[in-house]
């Protein structure tokens, strides 16, 4: 007569196997909650100009010099850039030197030119500023030398076109991924996933909604390369990490990448340094080079261009030097290491 085999005891739910889960959704979904506030929030509710280039045109020494006096009395706010005259500062506002000007005229009738394709909040600020510096019962003349397209006068779905395309390229890298898609094959559908999404995406924000303007091909370009770029810092990232580097990259690219691109206003109205390192991420680059391409006939798209590149070269990288460290594990294998011997069934 065979003894009876003793059954291990099963682990209590509230044993060392159930509470480290437990501590684990209890601590981290507030430090994750306060992480996105703080990401998120933080640069909306402490939005203000820091260091925000505008032009000055004084109708003679002594008044610019008092202007200029009264604009650096406001802190860090401006920095203010003197032009001979008005000509000279609007060919600076559609080169993308400044943001706007105050201008000084001859009358006494102080007047400010914006530039609502580049932020209508910067717009709305430099028009209050003026006004505030503007004697009593004088009126401000604003114009508006570059304006942002009659579909999208406030800029809301330009700002709002972006995420979704962030959220593109987080996606075809984690498919990348998943897939097992690996090297140049990889980068292939990398590369025809990003041209298709940045059409379709110029399709529906330039042609239906009229929220873009500029060349078609340049636009759907750029467009394509945001999402290239991300596509390749998830890909990659997940080459070298695993399918952790999955979230790695959301995290750079949806959780920081988003709020601090400066999209919805202008890096320089975001928090000290939020606005500088957003525009080293791929969301902040791509916002900045789709205004210029978009609105600015290509002015200061350089530096933004660069950034995009940089990530889809970095990503890329990643991607074969993954690959190639995938197949050298893969031909390493013994063959019949690749399927585990089933274990023998206890006797009965």
């Amino acid at each position: 007569m065979s003894t009876p085999a003793r059954l291990s005891p099963t682990p209590r739910p509230d044993g060392p196997s159930g509470a480290r889960p437990l501590l684990l959704v209890i601590i981290g979904v507030p430090l994750l909650i306060g992480f996105v506030l703080w990401a998120f929030a933080w640069p909306s509710a402490r939005s203000e100009p820091h260091q925000l280039p505008v032009g000055l045109v004084g109708s003679s020494a002594e008044a610019t010099a008092l202007a200029g006096e009264r604009l650096a009395g406001q802190g860090d706010a401006f920095e203010v850039r003197e032009y001979q005259d008005e000509a000279a500062a609007r060919r600076a506002i559609e080169e993308r030197e400044v943001y706007g000007a105050f201008v000084l005229t001859d009358t006494g009738q102080p007047e400010v030119l914006t530039a609502s394709a580049g932020g209508a909040a910067v717009s709305q600020l430099l028009v209050g500023a003026a006004q505030a510096q503007a004697p009593d019962g004088v009126q401000v003349t604003v114009t508006d030398v570059v304006p942002a397209p009659a579909g999208d006068p406030r800029g809301a779905a330009f700002g709002a076109s972006l995420l979704p395309l962030v959220m593109a390229g987080i996606a075809t890298g984690a498919l990348l991924t998943v897939s097992g898609l690996r090297g140049g094959r990889a980068l292939a559908a990398l590369l025809g996933a990003a041209v298709l999404a940045g059409s379709v995406a110029t399709l529906i924000a330039r042609d239906w909604l009229g929220a873009l303007a500029g060349d078609w091909w340049q636009v759907a370009g750029v467009l394509g390369l945001l999402v290239a770029a991300g596509g390749a810092t998830v890909a990659g990232l997940a080459a070298l990490l695993g399918r952790a580097g999955i979230g790695v990259g959301a995290l750079l690219l949806m959780l920081l990448g988003n709020p601090w691109s400066g999209a919805a206003s202008a890096p320089e109205l975001l928090p000290v340094p939020v606005g500088d390192l957003g525009q080293l991420l791929p969301a902040g680059a791509g916002a900045s080079l789709l205004r210029s391409v978009a609105f600015f006939d290509g002015h200061a798209a350089g530096f933004p261009l660069l950034v995009l590149f940089g990530w889809l070269a970095l990503g890329a990288a990643a991607v074969l030097v993954g690959g190639r460290r995938a197949g050298a594990a893969s031909a390493a294998r013994p063959a019949g290491a690749a399927v585990p011997a089933a274990a023998p069934a206890p006797a009965g």
